[in-house]
């Protein structure tokens, strides 16, 4: 069966497909994006009507993998697809942001897209295709959808821009951002960077929107081709227009007054608004109340935030009186805690983060096996955000999206300034407990974090920091907010996170909710940022100005050697019986890696005594012998013709019974016995067999000589 399909090609010639009509036909709308040999399936529905007093966009975005779609099996005992994976929800998120802000703002009925990796091209991340096919999938569709809008990778690589490069060339790349946008406005940016310039970020946002101009111009196309440029009717808000404007004149003004007092606790302001709202309902009523209340938090909501955002482009202050610029008050304090390896707390006015690192082996590396990602991670960042945090009843069924996209961005931050493997032979694990939040918790976790590696003696090349910067912009005015407050981000129109140290960006953040953000807004966002985050770094190193210079007594240490690679059986044994004896005996843990040509042993135990005798245990038995050295033996097994000794772990060799004293001996067990332990001399080995022939008594003083009485005849002889 032939679907509707419309074919564009990228500035470097590769070719992006969009078809429709072929599959899922029962779906509100559906296509396939096909890019080189990855294709996705990405469908919509939404219910027809809204529920009762919705007034918000119920919009679920889902993201999967199949593991057929490259080939493989899924792991685990039921092998079957289950629930996603960090990585799936990330991709979800990053859709998720481009898509919610462009639904008309009346629309509350409740939609889902589903976005389905049907086969997968291990060069072509379908990551960067997931946000156009979702977007595709609703303009064929009847939704209410202010699209289109699309995304795209754009990396630097050998310092040219590059969009969709494969995974191989993103991993080279110094600059990785994903750039959702529509045809007018960039709507979402995610990605991290190797300490690049403002500047480099705003050329990567333009080249990005370049490209996606192109595949939003596509879309349109194809809606037209499909005839859905129609879209189903809808009526999901029963208004009030009297009541409306009743609510707005009593209480705007009370609202910018109560706004302009710069009220610091989010508390006491949340009070003050609520009893403003109160004051109103008190006129209504009694028996209007029940039917009028759903409208009179709606109203009065919109009214609220009006003129806190009027304050603020008007008084240019702020809603707890600070200037635009102005960063809360600041404290931070490493080694708070005293049993983990390193901890930290940092405070930024009302949000506080309480943070640890931990310092594993090999052992602890976090396994990924996903459809077209495997490997392992040596660093891991893990957020908790309870409910306690801000004041609520809260049950913890489980991480949330929200806490995993916020501790992907902290640990795409961090992990930029990581010392290499070979210097810090640990899996790093940063945890941060998200205890009072008002505010960008994620950039409190990137400082707290900064500071808690620093603690743990881990050798970070600079302190990073991180900042979340606000935007309010109305008719022509606007502000840019340093260190937003959460009502800041609420009513505001970005929320644009940037993390980096004295030299550059490393990661960043932004969703858009307004149409018409100019470049040279983002340039001063990007630059007013710049100087919070050498505030914020200034701060940070007065605390701790550079990572301690050794780890706590209490942090294992890893002593890391290479072995030939024939070697590593004869160290793991028989069903690992060596290793695990070795082990025990001295209580390390021993990882074995095999890369290239040799084994790399790391040795692991808080005690140094444990470390060296587990370290001379595995030199002995990646000795190799050599003729002329001596060592210490142990008699493993007697015959009549000599002992065999162990005189290296795993390795026999024979003491002849000619070679165990300079006196003539005629009973073995008259001088050895099995467990004995005696020192050897490796005297030759039989270049045939590869059999070892040892002497202890080269050893051994030889004894006065009693020559038969012949010998002075060859005595003589000789003279």
């Amino acid at each position: 069966m032939q679907g509707i399909k419309k074919v564009f090609s990228l500035e470097d010639g590769r070719q992006i497909e969009i078809e429709t009509g072929k599959l899922a036909k029962q779906a509100d709308g559906s296509v396939v994006v096909r890019m080189n040999d990855t294709m996705l399936l990405a469908t919509v529905v939404a219910k027809k009507e809204a529920g009762e007093n919705i007034d918000f966009m119920p919009l679920t975005v889902e993201y999967q993998e199949k593991y057929a779609s490259v080939g493989r099996f899924p792991g685990g005992f039921f092998k079957r697809e289950a629930r996603p994976s960090e990585y799936e929800i990330l991709i979800a998120r990053l859709v998720d942001r481009a898509l919610r802000p462009l639904f008309p703002e009346d629309f509350h009925a409740e939609v889902q897209v589903q976005i389905t990796l049907i086969s997968g091209d291990k060069t072509t991340p379908p990551d960067a295709l997931a946000a156009l096919a979702a977007s595709a999938a609703l303009a064929v569709s009847d939704i209410p959808f202010n699209g289109p809008v699309s995304e795209v990778r754009v990396a630097k690589i050998n310092g040219e821009f590059v969009i969709n490069p494969s995974i191989e060339d993103t991993e080279k790349a110094e600059l990785d951002l994903i750039v959702a946008a529509t045809k007018d406005n960039i709507m979402m940016v995610e990605g991290e960077m190797k300490e690049v310039s403002e500047d480099t970020m705003l050329d990567a946002l333009k080249f990005a929107h370049n490209t996606i101009k192109l595949q939003c111009e596509a879309i349109s196309q194809l809606e037209e081709l499909v005839g859905k440029t129609e879209k189903r009717e809808y009526s999901h808000e029963v208004n009030d227009e009297q009541l409306k404007e009743d609510i707005h004149r009593e209480t705007y003004q009370k609202c910018y007054d109560l706004a302009k007092e710069g009220i610091a606790s989010k508390t006491q302001r949340q009070e003050g608004f609520e009893a403003i709202k109160q004051a109103f309902v008190d006129t209504i009523a009694e028996e209007d109340l029940e039917e009028k209340q759903p409208l009179i938090d709606r109203y009065f909501h919109n009214v609220e935030k009006e003129a806190m955002r009027d304050m603020v482009l008007n008084e240019r202050s702020r809603l707890d009186g600070r200037k635009l610029d102005e960063i809360r008050p600041i404290w931070a304090e490493v080694n708070y805690l005293p049993s983990p390896h390193g901890s930290a707390v940092f405070t930024r006015g009302e949000t506080q983060s309480l943070t640890t690192c931990t310092l594993g082996t090999k052992l602890d590396e976090q396994i990924i096996d996903g459809a077209m990602i495997e490997g392992k991670n040596n660093f891991i960042l893990h957020y908790n955000f309870p409910g306690f945090a801000t004041g609520e009843v809260k049950g913890n069924r489980g991480v949330s999206r929200r806490e995993i996209g916020h501790g992907n961005l902290a640990l795409r931050a961090l992990k930029q300034v990581l010392p290499s493997q070979e210097e810090c032979p640990y899996t790093i694990r940063i945890v941060s407990d998200i205890l009072e939040s008002n505010g960008s918790s994620s950039m409190a976790t990137v400082c707290a974090g900064c500071l808690a590696l620093m603690d743990a003696g881990v050798q970070i090349k600079k302190p990073v920091s991180g900042i979340a910067m606000g935007l309010i912009a109305k008719d022509g005015k606007w502000a840019v907010l340093s260190d937003i407050l959460g009502d800041e981000d609420h009513l505001g129109d970005m929320d644009f996170k940037v993390t980096g140290t004295k030299d550059g960006i490393t990661a960043c953040q932004m969703d858009i909710k307004c149409d018409g953000l100019s470049y040279e807004i983002l340039a001063k966002a990007l630059n007013q940022a710049n100087q919070g985050r050498m505030h914020i770094l200034n701060i940070i190193e007065q605390t701790l100005d550079k990572p301690r210079e050794d780890y706590k007594p209490h942090v294992p240490r890893v002593v890391k050697i290479t072995i030939p690679k024939e070697f590593i059986g004869a160290v793991i044994g028989p069903g690992g019986k060596i290793i695990q004896e070795l082990q025990k005996e001295t209580n390390t843990v021993i990882v074995i890696e095999e890369k290239g040509d040799v084994g790399v042993i790391d040795i692991v135990s808080v005690n140094k005594e444990g470390i060296d005798a587990a370290l001379a245990r595995i030199k002995a038995i990646t000795a190799v012998p050599e003729i002329g050295e001596e060592y210490d033996g142990v008699v493993k097994n007697i015959q009549p013709f000599g002992a065999f000794v162990e005189f290296l772990p795993q390795k026999d060799g024979l003491l002849h019974v000619s070679e165990i004293s300079w006196q003539r001996v005629n009973n073995v067990e008259d001088i050895l016995k099995t467990g004995d332990k005696i020192r050897v001399k490796l005297i030759d080995i039989d270049k045939k067999t590869g059999k070892y022939k040892l002497s202890h008594k080269v050893l051994i003083p030889k004894p006065q000589d009693k020559r038969p009485l012949d010998d002075e005849f060859y005595v003589k002889k000789e003279n």
